[in-house]
């Protein structure tokens, strides 16, 4: 849930980039972090593991306007993709205030898309929460690729009754990037202001 800092007059919201090992998660984030301006971000973090990094940042938008007087400022991070740092993905998801489901489009990565999709609905169940009840939306990452399977393929599997927004993307070119954050950034701030009134 969003944490208020009174003296500051910020709104602070928690976006988790979630999704199986090498989808482009963290290259969203680099992608994010390399192209917002200085003044308007804080350091990034690197927290590595022997496989993958969990990366954070924080940054605030102010073309997204203000919730009851408050500025709003993002908290980004990734998760571990492996399924053996379980209990990192569980700790980051504490307090979550939207995902961004990071869904590789390669065809031999599909079983590995909905395995991901499955454990980010368990551990949210953790924290006593769903998808059903937060913001969240469907970026399908690697549509550069010759191997990528169909969007209807992907929606298919990952989204079947199409209630998700959903954006394609290379994260490595950063095309589709910033076009998923504000998208959910919206629905966060839109889920923000429906609980305060």
């Amino acid at each position: 849930m969003a944490f208020i800092n009174y003296s500051a007059r910020e709104i602070n919201c928690k976006l988790v980039y979630y999704g199986p090992g090498l989808c482009g998660k963290t290259t969203n984030l680099q992608h994010i972090y390399e192209r917002t301006a200085d003044s308007a971000k804080g350091k990034m973090i690197s927290l590595a593991t022997e496989t993958e990094r969990t990366l954070f940042f924080d940054f605030l938008p102010l073309a997204l306007g203000e919730v009851r007087g408050f500025k709003t400022r993002f908290h980004l991070y990734t998760v571990p993709g492996q399924v053996f740092y379980d209990a990192s993905r569980k700790l980051i998801l504490k307090g979550v205030d939207g995902v961004v489901f990071v869904a590789d489009s390669q065809e031999e990565r599909i079983e590995a898309n909905l395995e991901s999709l499955a454990n980010l609905e368990q551990n949210l169940l953790e924290h006593h929460c769903c998808l059903a009840e937060i913001p969240w939306v469907l970026q399908y990452n690697k549509r550069d690729l010759p191997n990528a399977v169909s969007i209807e393929e992907l929606r298919n599997e990952l989204n079947p009754d199409g209630k998700v927004l959903e954006f394609e993307a290379s994260a490595a070119s950063g095309e589709g990037v910033f076009e998923t954050l504000k998208a959910l950034a919206r629905l966060v701030l839109h889920d923000l202001r429906r609980r305060q009134s």
